[in-house]
């Protein structure tokens, strides 16, 4: 028969073993976050006592000779990104006292490189929400079917409104 766990109390006094701490990966595709995708994220790693991985995905144009001359950081330009508004979500998190780590990775292939990023973390959530608002439907919905038959843990996808 199993056994009946109360949240508000340990699971230690309830007999319970402790599972494995794994971080929540929230993501968003080079454009701030949804913002039920960030309270679900942060309230997630809050409750789990687990930091917060937020991954700022930006996919990477083909501009072979300024990758080569430049360097990749200046393959973005800075109206190509909402490198602040990602900022302060990760700031938000933080002084709410979880640990956070702010990732950006740069990638011809987004979806892949973000579900690489959950397989190297071992994440036991991820959230995924790009605000729709910045990010086209049709790219938000390509994605999202992708890490729901892909990713390697469980998967919370912002509305898509």
């Amino acid at each position: 028969m199993p056994q009946l766990i109360d949240r508000r109390k340990g699971r230690r006094e309830q007999g319970g073993v402790p599972t494995r701490a794994r971080p929540v990966v929230l993501a968003t595709l080079s454009v701030r976050v949804d913002p039920s995708a960030e309270r679900m994220a942060i309230d997630s790693a809050l409750e789990a006592g687990v930091p917060l991985v937020l991954v700022n995905v930006i996919r990477l144009p083909p501009y072979p000779m300024t990758i080569v001359m430049l360097g990749p950081e200046a393959a973005t330009l800075p109206h190509e990104e909402d490198l602040d508004a990602v900022r302060e979500t990760a700031q938000r998190a933080a002084k709410l006292g979880v640990k956070t780590e702010l990732l950006r990775v740069q990638t011809t292939r987004p979806v892949r490189a973000l579900l690489e990023v959950v397989t190297e973390r071992d994440a036991g959530l991820l959230v995924f929400g790009p605000h729709l608002g910045r990010v086209g439907r049709t790219r938000f919905r390509w994605a999202a079917r992708r890490i729901r038959r892909e990713a390697s843990c469980l998967v919370w996808i912002a509305p898509d409104g």
